[in-house]
């Protein structure tokens, strides 16, 4: 059935300063669709916490030294997805900011699932039994690395998918809901440029990752 209140964020959502787009973005939910031979399957989680990385002067940020082979997308045009991979473990998803030629982009930290909650909790090797129990659905997808594996999200598949089309297999659309409050505080598991209160969150949502000091 069409999902007729939502709305696909357009190109020009992410042209911005990312800490307004960061903002703008909780509430939102994250649509990832998966293609198989038994059909197209769609899964999807409320984004409930960000991190943002600006570009010069922001020494945690990939872009701080310049473009590369590896973060080109953060310097090319808004709207993408920069998935990398991080200690050798999990990937990161990103969405690029800013006009093209200009780096930024946000991190997403967590989701709260809302749909394919059974394929997920198997991407990311969570019995049933744990999944039902009473902290099982938050062991999903909260933590950046949690969210690509439970949406099979990698750097092959989806580095530099654009955000913006309906078609794509990964998407964000605005369903109509909006956050209460939003929390504030310093970003989180980083040693340079710690100092920025740069990551936020739902205030009081049980899916947020890591500590929720302001």
């Amino acid at each position: 059935m069409p999902r007729t209140k939502e709305r696909v964020l357009p190109q020009t959502f992410y042209a911005r300063d990312p800490r307004l787009v960061a903002r703008e973005l909780l509430g939102k939910v994250l649509v990832r669709t998966l293609s198989s031979r038994a059909g197209a399957q769609r899964l999807s989680g409320r984004i409930v916490e960000v991190e943002v990385y600006l570009g010069e002067g922001d020494l945690a940020a990939h872009s701080a030294a310049g473009k590369t082979a590896r973060n080109e997308v953060l310097f090319g045009p808004p709207g993408h997805a920069y998935v990398y991979f991080i200690y050798g473990v999990h990937y990161c998803l990103n969405f690029s900011c800013l006009p093209e030629g200009q780096a930024g982009c946000v991190l997403l930290r967590a989701i709260e699932p809302l749909e394919g909650i059974e394929t997920m909790a198997k991407a990311r090797g969570i019995s049933h039994e744990r999944l039902h129990s009473a902290s099982g659905v938050k062991l999903l997808a909260s933590g950046p690395g949690r969210v690509c594996e439970a949406l099979s999200i990698t750097r092959e598949r989806l580095n530099g998918q654009e955000l913006y089309r309906g078609d794509s297999p990964l998407k964000i659309v605005d369903d109509g809901a909006r956050p209460d409050e939003i929390g504030e505080s310093i970003r989180i598991g980083i040693t340079k440029s710690f100092e920025m209160p740069l990551r936020y969150f739902l205030d009081g949502n049980a899916f947020v990752s890591g500590r929720r000091n302001h």
